[in-house]
């Protein structure tokens, strides 16, 4: 990949109200033990009843600007990769855009379910390198507290809100992305869903409409079969190896899940980063999250090589190899 881009900064944001597991005890049948062994989740952020994705996204986009040396001034698109947008139009990148008040800022959303991170970081990179943008703003943003049912035990469990902001600019001196991999498995579509103009898929009528609605039996075993070899996918024309990877940063919907992908690729747990313990499955926001985590306890560090892999509804799935190397704090 000769690519032109680089990841300059970085900035999260959770909202205040906290969901353990204990508070989900007096919703559902559940208990604490329960959850933790099967999911590894202990508690979840939850919005406000008049708080949404462009709230969040606004925050992160203000933790980054605050954190690092970066002006979004001269910023000529902004991407935010969400499931749970504001309206179905206006697109949540033009409120922000309307927020910031960016003059000659573009803005679309992205739908890719839990892998919209990722592929928004691949269009970024794509962009910039075509010569069509030198700066983007790429969000990841979720509010799936709001299309949750909390009747439903085998979901509520696992779902958060939160949201990642990066800033992806044009250099050609010291890029950042190395290679990248995504496809789809539409078929698999029926397993992780949530209606929308239709209440039909595939000749079958769904169910629970507004809510998010999970088959997690069926996507736990799709993703411990199709991560392993998806790594290896994002690797293939490279001069890297998984031991020359620093740190494994995955879709963080499920911790057994995770240590299952580990386990099959031969991968350590120990250099892998996700953001469940504390957030839940954030869909597109677990990746920003996990990488926030890992460098608020000084993990990563500039010239680690991180592994990013975003999978989920749809289904879909985005890989990548990326160089860390951000502009100085502030």
């Amino acid at each position: 990949m000769n690519s032109k881009a680089r990841i300059s900064a970085i900035g999260s944001y959770v909202p205040e109200k906290v969901l353990t597991n204990h508070d989900l005890e007096q919703i559902v049948d559940t208990n604490d033990e329960w959850i933790v062994k099967r999911t590894g989740i202990k508690e979840r952020r939850i919005a406000a009843d008049k708080e949404y994705t462009s709230d969040l996204c606004i925050a992160a986009i203000k933790n980054m600007m605050e954190s690092y040396e970066v002006d979004i001034e001269d910023t000529d698109l902004i991407i935010v990769a969400t499931s749970t947008a504001d309206f179905s139009f206006p697109s949540t990148a033009s409120r922000l855009q309307a927020h910031f008040q960016l003059k000659k800022t573009g803005a679309i959303d992205l739908r890719a379910a839990c892998a919209g991170f990722t592929y928004g970081l691949q269009v970024a990179n794509g962009l910039i390198t075509a010569g069509l943008h030198k700066k983007i703003i790429v969000i990841g943003a979720d509010v799936l507290s709001k299309i949750t049912d909390y009747t439903d035990r085998s979901t509520c469990i696992l779902f958060g809100d939160g949201a990642g902001a990066v800033m992806v600019e044009r250099d050609e001196k010291q890029p950042s992305f190395i290679s990248s991999y995504n496809g789809s498995n539409g078929d698999g579509g029926i397993h992780l869903y949530q209606t929308g103009l239709s209440n039909n898929l595939n000749g079958v009528d769904l169910k629970n409409e507004g809510f998010l609605v999970q088959n997690g039996r069926e996507v736990y075993k799709w993703a411990v079969n199709h991560v392993p070899k998806g790594m290896l996918k994002v690797l293939e024309n490279t001069d890297f190896s998984l031991q020359d990877v620093n740190w494994f940063i995955p879709h963080s919907a499920n911790l057994r899940m995770i240590e299952s992908i580990c386990q099959r690729s031969d991968f350590p747990i120990e250099k892998t980063l996700y953001s469940l313990v504390h957030c839940g499955n954030t869909s597109a926001a677990t990746i920003p999250l996990s990488i926030q985590e890992g460098l608020n306890q000084n993990k990563i560090k500039n010239g680690d090589h991180l592994l990013l892999y975003g999978f989920g509804g749809g289904l879909v799935y985005a890989g990548l190899l990326v160089k860390w190397n951000l502009n100085p704090r502030k």
